[in-house]
């Protein structure tokens, strides 16, 4: 187990950290972020928006004089990944909207990401520079090249100290493979390959070809007036390089291997919880709809996330989740004004802390939930930046159903729904947790940190 991280939810002490952002009043639907994630070694935080901008933050190096205050993340570099573009065979515009970003394993110096809109899945390159060259031969100081009638002498150019300047340059671009909107990429443990999952397909990606993706699974019926149901989220197992997962809108994942045959039509496992007749209703098939599925780190349990529960499978037994936790169960008597506020379709995550032992998920008036496996504690904390006081503890929230409201609960009926936890992340290694709340991404960590 990583030292210090199988702490309990419920003993752990979450402090605020980090802000970043401007506040709310000021932000354009293009600020609001879309997607968090951290690196393999967690000095890099990743977030994309609506406005295909991605912000990579890194984290500063301890410093001596402050030893009991880790290293804080700063902005390291910004670019813009993608641009709103117009299908004009569909005549549909394509949101510049990062959908999902992936890191990719450190190998040399510089660092790799994926990220992805509806469309279009790019790879980039990040790097730094502190040297340029000078001297050259063919080209003045400016760039412009020189007469060569003009060249008299050789000069061997060199390379001179500059200032530190991050680049990010796009590697590689992957297009043309999506009729439907792209929901997740993941990357393969082979490191050679990744898959891009849309509503309805599934293609495999070799990293050095970008013309070109194998379809390994296809849910399209031939007459879509037969459609039931569509693909949600996809995930690779994090060791075995032929296993993937993918959930869809009825509730059910299926495992599949790759090796069983080139299209994965026939699932290996399928997760599916029997429903209870007595709580069927209307609503019953919206809030079943998974919106995140993610493997542990140990490869042995997945995690869903559907509009009212995160379950637990054991990737040995299909019938039912081991364990289920209620994120919002509040929530339950409201599903009709929810649904009439388009809010039952919002598209919750949900992340394991690095040792499995804690999972965490958000919710609404951003609150965000954390569930402890072993002691079956939860906790409810607020981004929010009323607290937002360097190294303030958080005070667990707690929401009021009915009858009499103690001091310190909400009442349900004053919940904001606009403002919601859809996207988290947690240190690899760390108890340090970034949390997505509308064009503010909050950083928290733990009293030890």
């Amino acid at each position: 187990m990583i030292p210090g991280i199988g702490a309990l939810a419920q003993d752990t002490l979450w402090c605020f950290s980090q802000v970043k952002g401007t506040i709310e009043i000021g932000a354009t639907e293009a600020d609001i972020i879309s997607t968090v994630e951290f690196n393999h070694t967690g000095e890099l935080l990743a977030t994309g928006d609506k406005g295909g901008r991605v912000v990579i933050f890194q984290r500063e190096q301890e410093s001596k004089n402050q030893v009991h205050r880790r290293g804080e993340y700063n902005v390291y570099s910004t670019f813009q990944s993608h641009e709103p573009e117009f299908d004009y065979l569909k005549s549909l515009e394509i949101e510049e909207k990062i959908n999902k970003i992936r890191w990719l394993p450190q190998q040399n110096a510089a660092y790799f990401l994926l990220s992805t809109n509806d469309k279009t899945v790019k790879l980039w390159k990040v790097s730094e520079r502190d040297k340029r060259p000078e001297g050259y031969n063919l080209k003045d100081e400016e760039g412009r090249l020189r007469d060569p009638a003009t060249i008299t002498t050789l000069r061997v150019p060199v390379l001179r100290p500059m200032d530190l300047m991050v680049e990010a340059t796009p590697r590689r671009v992957f297009a043309n493979a999506h009729t439907y909107h792209i929901n997740s990429i993941s990357v393969n443990s082979d490191y050679e390959t990744y898959m891009s999952a849309d509503d309805l397909r599934i293609n495999l990606w070799n990293f050095e070809i970008t013309n070109q993706s194998f379809n390994i699974v296809d849910i399209k019926p031939a007459n879509m007036e037969e459609l039931t149901e569509v693909i949600t989220a996809a995930e690779f197992h994090p060791h075995h390089c032929n296993t993937f997962v993918y959930s869809s809108s009825k509730g059910t994942i299926r495992l599949c291997d790759m090796r069983a045959s080139a299209l994965c039509d026939r699932h290996t496992k399928f997760f599916e919880e029997p429903e209870d007749p007595s709580n069927r209703s209307f609503f019953s098939e919206i809030i079943s709809s998974i919106s995140d599925v993610k493997f542990s780190h140990s490869g042995r349990y997945i995690m869903t996330r559907d509009y009212l529960t995160v379950k637990v499978w054991d990737l040995n037994m299909e019938n039912r989740p081991i364990e289920t936790y209620q994120v919002h169960d509040y929530l339950r008597s409201k599903l009709c004004s929810l649904y009439e506020n388009d809010c039952i379709f919002d598209k919750f995550e949900c992340v394991w802390n690095g040792s499995d032992s804690v999972i965490m998920t958000g919710s609404y008036n951003n609150f965000f939930r954390m569930f402890d496996r072993n002691t079956k504690r939860d906790v409810t904390l607020e981004a929010s930046r009323e607290n937002s006081k360097p190294r303030a503890i958080l005070k667990p929230r707690k929401v009021c159903v009915g009858g009499k409201r103690r001091k310190d609960e909400i009442s349900v009926d004053s919940l904001d729904f606009s403002k919601k936890i859809l996207h988290t992340a947690w240190h690899p290694s760390e108890n340090i947790i970034a949390v997505a709340a509308t064009n503010n991404l909050y950083i928290f960590q733990d009293k030890v940190n």
